[in-house]
């Protein structure tokens, strides 16, 4: 099963999405609860754990959160084969998981049938057979399938993440904003998201910090899935 990887505008729109759907309404009720000099302090751990709730459990049920159903997207397991920078495990570029097929059939091989019954081949005959074409194998047109389709990947099961891998993936984007009134944290975890942003642009497979320490991708849904609960 392949399906194309999101496109990092995709992934934005969802996660500004999902950040308003559940940070508005937070802040609203912890502002309504607690003094003004503490809504700083206060809300941002509360953020952290109602999204972490939000995206763990969508994930689990269903790959995607409101978000991301919005934007076309959503989470599965990441393939655990070759890579996706369009060659094969033998270094040959094409499709991953594509043998590269003869574009001619070896010609050398009734070299022994010509030769004659007594298995002596003749000068002639050895000759002839070594002028002939060999098998070769057009790896240039899966290069040039690779160039025109270079991010639709192999999709692990096509499943949605387990709930270890989305409790583990909500987890990892979502803990460090409780981290943001505390000084030196708030500052890693602004240097965190900043990382996290500029993974998805180093290898192939579009990851964020998140998701290559979960095991996931975020791929394109299928039209008819895009809007379905």
């Amino acid at each position: 099963m392949e399906a194309p990887l999101a496109e990092p505008g995709q992934r934005l729109l969802a996660r500004v999405i999902d950040t308003l759907v559940v940070g508005l309404p937070v802040i609203i009720v912890v502002r309504e609860l607690v003094s003004e000099h503490t809504v700083e302090v206060v809300a941002p751990p509360v953020v952290a754990g109602c999204m972490l709730l939000y995206e763990a459990i969508q994930l689990a049920l269903w790959g995607r959160t409101i978000g991301k159903r919005l934007a076309g997207i959503e989470v599965v397991i990441a393939p655990m084969g070759p890579s996706l920078s369009g060659r094969t495990p033998g270094g040959e570029a094409g499709v991953p998981g594509d043998r590269p097929t003869p574009t001619e059939t070896p010609a050398g091989a009734d070299v022994a049938a010509r030769a004659g019954g007594d298995g002596a081949a003749s000068a002639e005959t050895v000759t002839e057979a070594a002028a002939e074409p060999v098998a070769e194998f057009d790896t240039a047109s899966d290069s040039e399938s690779a160039a025109r389709n270079p991010v639709n990947v192999p999709i692990g099961d096509g499943a949605r993440p387990d709930v270890l891998r989305a409790v583990l993936r909500a987890a990892i984007y979502s803990l460090p904003i409780a981290a943001r009134p505390i000084p030196v944290l708030g500052l890693l975890a602004g240097v965190f998201w900043v990382a996290n942003a500029g993974a998805l642009y180093e290898g192939t497979r579009r990851q964020a910090v998140h998701d290559r320490l979960s095991g996931t991708l975020v791929v394109k849904s299928a039209p008819s899935d895009s809007t379905a609960f």
